[in-house]
């Protein structure tokens, strides 16, 4: 505690006061020291209290990417450069549109097998239409996305109304749609599409103005806090639960200098990409979809349990369906993306190891494989994961076997986050 010195000519008032304002200065100083550790400690055990009850949520694989990151960064100062960090944003757009087609069927508790092979179908159907039978790529493109969505039906209706199990159903069609996409590319090896066409302006177009990159940051972080603030407003009259102001504009701050700061990062390279563009807007819309439509609640109600879902009065067989529908929609619009950046198709394009990657990306972002548990953005974060491992590694001229070890090792990892948090979450009564 600090004690001034008083002379003894100053009278006792005097110095009653200048002792008390000394004490309360110290305890200032005091609290001030305090204060870092005390908002550790209680970050401490707000995570303590949500592994607890199962709701981690994203922060392991939030704090699993930083040390990604900062592990590459350390080995190669080019990880983080603006150039690498732009590429990586267009590489994750394909696997990632294909991997939040995977999460609709995973949030119902179930698994969708064929998401490569209906992707590279439809990218070999655009090729066919546009290249050599000469559509308009407009048209091609939309026959392209259709096919996916029609597929996706064709999975549901067996799964929902035959009974066959989504393993076995998805299984046939990874064979099946896989022939199929070789019958219709026929003897043609590659097909090579038109560079300067829409779908190659979706990979190799940038909004080069500084403005475009900083504004969506602005416009994303401005979005947020109106539709946090809304909700919370509308908890606080129904009386439940709701986040404080002072929450929300925590947040909504550390969104926005993740967002400008990302910005700053691309308007160095090109700017910012239409590819990752597209790919946020999808991920925000479907991410309203989920969980603020009654479409929404149907698909969560459906992963937590069939026959309650039953009992409630929900269309068990219709809502799989569109499940599946979904999957195979945006595996289809991923297997465009992919065609995009590398302005082709070929009958390699379908690859175990993009439908490897799909299904992890959508586990490691957060997923759960038991249903009922996850979100679009869970796709985001798997797929900077696993892209982020191969940018790495390529850049330190490591043969691709390690990519894949790290990689099984990452997914054994959120597999094994994803189990504890059922048990924490049945032991708190809450499965």
């Amino acid at each position: 505690m600090n004690r001034t010195r008083i002379t003894s000519g100053e009278s006792g008032p005097a110095r009653k006061a200048e002792a008390a304002e000394a004490d309360q200065r110290g305890a200032r100083t005091a609290a001030a020291r305090r204060a870092p550790a005390h908002a550790v400690g209680r970050g401490v055990e707000l995570l303590k209290r949500r592994y607890h009850s199962g709701e981690l949520g994203s922060v392991p694989v939030v704090l699993g990417l930083f040390l990604i990151w900062a592990v590459f960064q350390t080995v190669n100062s080019h990880f983080l450069s603006p150039r690498n960090l732009s590429n990586l944003s267009v590489d994750i757009v394909g696997t990632g549109m294909i991997a939040v087609g995977v999460i609709f069927v995973l949030l119902v508790g179930e698994i969708d097998l064929s998401v490569a092979s209906v992707s590279g179908l439809a990218a070999a159907t655009f090729a066919v239409l546009s290249v050599n039978q000469g559509m308009p790529e407009l048209p091609a493109l939309v026959l392209a996305v259709l096919c996916g969505t029609a597929v996706g039906a064709v999975h549901g209706f067996f799964f929902a109304k035959v009974g066959v199990h989504s393993f076995v159903v998805t299984l046939a069609g990874l064979l099946g749609w896989y022939g199929l996409m070789l019958y219709i590319m026929g003897t043609y090896g590659t097909i090579n599409i038109d560079d300067r066409g829409l779908v190659a302006k979706l990979t190799n177009f940038y909004f080069n103005d500084i403005a475009a990159a900083y504004g969506f940051a602005a416009l994303g972080a401005a979005g947020y806090f109106l539709a946090s603030w809304l909700g919370a407003r509308r908890r606080h009259r129904a009386g439940v639960p709701y986040r404080s102001p002072a929450e929300i504009g925590l947040r909504t701050g550390v969104l926005a200098v993740v967002g400008f700061a990302a910005a700053a990062l691309l308007n160095q390279f090109q700017g910012l990409p239409l590819a990752l563009l597209i790919f946020l807007v999808v991920l925000v819309g479907l991410d309203y979809v989920l969980r603020r439509t009654a479409y929404g609640r149907m698909i969560f109600a459906l992963g937590g349990g069939v026959e309650a879902a039953r009992r409630a009065g929900l269309s068990v067989a219709l809502v799989r369906i569109s499940a599946f529908m979904m999957s195979g929609t945006m595996a289809a619009i991923g297997g465009i993306f992919l065609a995009s950046r590398i302005s082709s198709v070929s009958q390699t394009s379908v690859s175990n190891y993009l439908l490897m990657n799909a299904i992890a990306a959508a586990v490691i972002g957060g997923t759960s494989l038991f249903g009922g548990r996850g979100s679009t953005w869970s796709a985001l974060l798997g797929v900077l994961v696993i892209q982020s491992i191969a940018s790495g590694v390529a850049l330190m001229g490591i043969q691709a076997a390690v990519q894949f070890m790290i990689t099984g090792g990452v997914l054994l990892i959120a597999v094994v986050i994803d189990s504890l948090s059922r048990k924490a979450q049945k032991a708190h009564g809450r499965v």
